[in-house]
């Protein structure tokens, strides 16, 4: 007998595709709060009228706008911040555990600060984002360029490699994985702080669509603008995934 392989993608469409079946036969039945979970069907349906009526594209573009700014700052600091940091070893031992405890703490509470700061613009928005992606990609970029192993270090000596060539040759390429998961984290919780944050003061893109739908007691817009995060978020991360593979082509 044979057995017919799925994609993992379409089992995953199809298992989100029953569940949404599901949710939505329960509301019907009214195992579920309609007052609190909307039909998906209705979810669904309220993507056409949020790209005409509450300009979704434009929100997107003015949440994109801060978020690749965030994200490059992010990216930019917390690499080198990391090499920095894993060359000086008394400095490292210093400052690594305020970079964890950064890391750990909801510096999304701090937004009225950086508003005093910044005032109610998207630089309080990019900072928040900025600040709170920071400690994830330097931290990952220490442990990275600390597990590289001796042998592939003492080999380059061996063939009489400058430092420069060091790094470049050996260390970065044997970095980019635990890296690459850093700037993952990083974009996580630059994203979440950041549409948070639109979301609190109101102002911005995504996170304020989300705010004045839920004032208006639309349940079907809020969650289409959710999910729809989700999915703005998953290619971002897609697009990641493909430029670390780029970035490692002998794996």
């Amino acid at each position: 007998m044979r057995i017919v392989a799925f994609p993992p993608i379409l089992f995953g469409l199809a298992t989100v595709a029953l569940a949404l079946c599901g949710v939505e036969l329960l509301l019907h039945v009214g195992l579920l709060n309609q007052f609190v979970i909307p039909f998906p069907s209705a979810v669904i349906g309220s993507f056409g009228r949020l790209f005409s009526d509450e300009q979704l594209a434009h929100r997107l573009f003015v949440t994109g706008s801060e978020a690749a700014v965030a994200s490059l700052l992010v990216i930019v600091v917390g690499v080198s911040l990391g090499i920095f940091l894993q060359e000086r070893r008394i400095l490292r031992l210093a400052v690594e555990p305020w970079i964890a405890a950064a890391a750990a703490a909801p510096i999304v509470l701090a937004y009225p600060l950086f508003l005093v700061v910044f005032g109610r613009s998207s630089a309080t928005i990019v900072a928040m984002g900025f600040v709170a992606g920071l400690a994830p990609v330097a931290l990952k970029t220490i442990e990275g360029f600390q597990g590289v192993k001796k042998t592939f270090m003492n080999v380059g000596r061996t063939y009489n490699l400058t430092p420069s060539q060091l790094f470049w040759k050996i260390q970065f390429p044997a970095s980019i994985p635990t890296i690459f998961t850093g700037i993952r984290l990083g974009l996580i919780f630059t994203l979440i702080n950041l549409i948070g944050v639109e979301f609190l003061i109101n102002f911005g893109g995504l996170g304020q669509l989300i705010n004045d739908l839920a004032e208006r007691y639309d349940l079907p817009g809020v969650f289409a603008t959710i999910i729809f995060v989700i999915l703005v978020s998953v290619v971002i991360f897609s697009i990641l995934e493909r430029l670390e593979r780029w970035l490692r082509p002998a794996q």
